[in-house]
C-alpha cells in the first residue's frame, strides 16, 4: 500500500514542481519622472577577459540619456571575481551615479529589494542570483536576470563567467509573459 501511496504523491506534486518559477523582485528608483527611453533586450556575457561592461541608453526623443554599467567586484588588490555590480548613470546629472537604487536604502537588510543591481551568486545573498529583478526608473522598467554563471574552480567564490539579460522596457514587464531562463551553468 506504501508504493501506491508514494506514486499517487508523486503524479500529484510533479506539476506542480514543473510550474514553479523563478523569484521575482520589484523596485523602485529614488529618481522620478517622466523621461521614456529606446526600448531594448540583449545578453550580455561577462568573464574576467571581457570584466566590465558599458552601454549608452537613450531616451525616447533619440538623445544619450543613461549610461549603463557593469562592473566587476572581488578581494581588494586582487582581479578575483566575486560579483558585479549594474549601475545606471543619469547622463544629464552627473550626481546620480547609480539610479537603481531605490528610496528604501536606509537600511538594505530589511529591504532586500534595495540591493537588486548586485548580481551575487552567493547563498546568502539578500537577492536570489537567478531572480528576475525589475526596477522602475522614472517612467521606464530596467529588467535584469543572470541566465548563466561558473565559478572556478567549481568550489571557490570566484566567478570565471556570468549571463545577464537585459531589458529595458517602457511599459510594466509585471504584466508581460516571464523572461526564459537557461541556467545550465551554475
Amino acid at each position: 500500500m506504501k508504493p501506491l501511496r508514494l506514486f499517487i504523491f508523486l503524479c500529484l506534486t510533479t506539476p506542480l514542481l514543473a510550474q514553479s518559477s523563478l523569484p521575482t523582485a520589484y523596485a523602485e528608483s529614488f529618481r522620478k519622472g517622466s523621461t521614456q527611453i529606446v526600448e531594448e533586450k540583449f545578453d550580455v556575457k561577462l568573464t574576467p577577459q571581457n570584466r566590465a561592461y558599458r552601454e549608452r541608453i537613450k531616451d525616447s526623443h533619440g538623445n544619450d540619456r543613461y549610461a549603463l554599467s557593469i562592473i566587476p567586484h572581488g578581494p581588494e588588490g586582487d582581479t578575483s571575481i566575486t560579483y558585479w555590480q549594474v549601475k545606471l548613470a543619469d547622463l544629464n546629472y552627473r550626481i546620480y551615479d547609480n539610479v537603481l537604487l531605490s528610496s528604501l536604502r536606509e537600511d538594505s537588510s530589511a529591504h532586500p529589494q534595495s540591493d537588486l543591481w548586485i548580481l551575487n551568486p552567493y547563498a546568502f545573498a539578500t537577492v536570489p542570483v537567478t531572480a528576475k529583478r525589475i526596477i522602475k526608473v522614472e517612467n521606464f522598467y530596467v529588467v535584469l536576470q543572470v541566465k548563466a554563471y561558473h565559478f572556478t574552480p567549481p568550489d571557490s567564490p570566484y566567478l570565471d563567467s556570468m549571463t545577464v539579460a537585459v531589458d529595458f522596457s517602457n511599459t510594466d514587464p509585471r504584466t508581460e509573459p516571464p523572461m526564459q531562463n537557461s541556467n545550465d551553468a551554475k
